[in-house]
């Protein structure tokens, strides 16, 4: 990976990302970050404000949120430091295999994906293992929550991808609840393909002076 600038773009050497990280995504062939890259990773590395951010899927989110997440991740705990929800049970094995992908040389950071029409009982045995990441759709969060098997209540941060999907789908509810089971201290990124109604008022109601890209 070149550390020099080609042009004006940017490199990842750029951002203080753990080497393991670097050797993941330069194998992977991640040259130069895409825009919402360059403007969400510097800010969750350096950062505990809110984020809500425009994005399309395709334009590189998962990385722009999952590469600090996983520099953050202190892999000699055991209780969950991250909770990802997002729409579909198909996006969330997608924004797991990224994960994974990217954290392949990160010793002990153990990424669990959960989701409906799997036994919830695979899912609660897959918790006892540690996860410091979870991955999850509303409904299948929240029932592991209520059935205190997942603990949430510690996260550092919270990330809500497509979340217009999810308000559109029905889980406001599922998603309320979930938050209130969270800690107040954890810092909130919602990304968003567009800021409907009901996406505006989530974050009205439960992110304070957001930074909005």
């Amino acid at each position: 990976m070149n550390s020099k600038k080609s042009g004006n773009r940017e490199s990842f050497l750029n951002f203080s990302l753990k080497a393991e990280l670097l050797k993941a995504i330069e194998e992977l062939g991640f040259d130069h970050p895409t825009p919402i890259q360059s403007k969400v990773i510097p800010h969750l590395m350096s950062s505990s404000q809110d984020l809500i951010a425009s994005a399309q899927t395709g334009t590189g989110k998962t990385a722009a949120f999952g590469l600090p997440l996983l520099d953050a991740t202190n892999a000699r705990a055991t209780n969950v430091q991250a909770l990802i929800l997002c729409p579909t049970r198909e996006l969330c094995i997608q924004i797991t295999n990224d994960l994974l992908m990217y954290s392949k040389y990160l010793k002990k950071v153990i990424i669990l994906a959960v989701y409906g029409g799997v036994k919830i009982e695979k899912h609660i045995r897959s918790l006892k293992k540690g996860p410091q990441i979870v991955v999850g759709t509303p409904g299948r969060t929240k029932d592991l929550i209520r059935r205190k098997k997942l603990f949430v209540g510690k996260i550092e941060r919270l990330i809500l991808d497509e979340a217009d999907e999810m308000l559109s789908m029905g889980f406001k509810d599922d998603l309320e609840a979930i938050i209130h089971a969270t800690s107040k201290k954890k810092q909130i990124l919602l990304f968003s393909a567009t800021m409907t109604p009901k996406v505006v008022s989530v974050t009205k109601k439960y992110m304070k002076n957001s930074l909005e890209i």
